[in-house]
């Protein structure tokens, strides 16, 4: 049996940060915050809430939608985080299988991505359930930067928000995945990077990185996968600020009107950032092929074709 992507469920929480304010400590106006950066709003998690909190509440959402998918027939659980809870061990799977009240035989495991998670994770998830026979899984990103961003730090603390999103995999899915293509080049790795528990981005070397790769790998996608731009009705790349979507979208050339870009109150959300677009205009929609590309920390890329089975 195929595995596809069934369904998606998203926690973004209520409380946050005004990104108009703070543009406004740092000197710039609103034009910037909202032309630029493309967020006025960036959710923040509560103090007291671990990145495995976050996963629980987008789970639980999930179940809550699919009444059908019951928490004892999950089989796999990944979670997509390079801010696990607390100092990063145990692995925040095994802590969100327990809040969960998943079984105990269910396979737990996280991924190490940022940016590019999502498109590495779907994959991951359907090749591991395909390979062990398996009929339900989650793949869950949570990625919330605040734990690791300075607020003081101007290249940063204007772009990053805290979500999480679910999504169910399995079996009879509407959206089914095809063609993927990856890369990585860890010389890029200085770009971006904590040490010392901070967060640091060379934004110029990140925005020239993803205006040189992402265009081009789109399009090597599509080529390899017997497709023009005219037969994708959307493209959902990475939200990493209104500047590096639109950009992206301006170098692709062809229908740079396709690039969805909806961030204003949620900002870069990392590994979320995909599947809250595809949850909230790709699942329900007409659509019938769709193109996903993440790009970020590692550096890191990963772009796929998901299709309407």
């Amino acid at each position: 049996m195929m595995i596809g992507i069934k369904s998606i469920a998203s926690y973004v929480p209520v409380a946050g940060v005004d990104n108009y304010a703070q543009g406004a400590k740092f000197g710039k106006d609103e034009e910037f915050i909202l032309g630029k950066i493309g967020s006025t709003f960036l959710p923040r998690k509560d103090a007291g809430q671990e990145t495995s909190d976050l996963c629980v509440e987008a789970a639980n959402t999930l179940f809550a939608n699919n009444p059908q998918l019951k928490r004892e027939s999950i089989d796999v659980l990944i979670v997509v985080t390079q801010n696990g809870d607390e100092e990063g061990l145990p692995h925040t799977a095994a802590i969100v299988q327990d809040k969960l009240g998943l079984s105990t035989n269910v396979a737990a495991f996280d991924i190490s991505l940022g940016c590019s998670g999502y498109v590495y994770g779907i994959y991951a998830i359907k090749g591991f359930m395909e390979a062990a026979g398996l009929k339900n899984g989650l793949l869950i990103t949570a990625d919330p930067y605040s734990k690791i961003v300075d607020p003081e730090d101007r290249n940063t603390t204007m772009l990053f928000g805290d979500a999480a999103t679910a999504t169910w995999m399995g079996e009879d899915a509407d959206w089914q995945l095809g063609k993927a293509k990856f890369g990585t080049d860890g010389s890029g790795a200085p770009h971006l990077k904590v040490s010392n528990g901070v967060f640091f981005m060379n934004g110029r070397q990140v925005f020239n990185f993803a205006l040189r790769k992402v265009p081009a790998h789109l399009h090597e996608l599509l080529a390899e996968s017997d497709l023009t731009p005219d037969d994708i009705d959307a493209f959902c790349i990475h939200q990493g600020s209104a500047a590096i979507v639109d950009a992206v979208a301006r170098r692709f050339e062809d229908k740079p009107e396709k690039f969805l870009k909806d961030m204003v109150e949620t900002g870069n959300t990392v590994s979320s950032s995909i599947p809250l677009l595809i949850e909230k205009h790709v699942l329900g929609s007409s659509w019938k092929r769709v193109a996903l590309s993440g790009f970020g920390v590692g550096l890191s890329w990963g772009s796929a074709i998901i299709y309407k089975g």
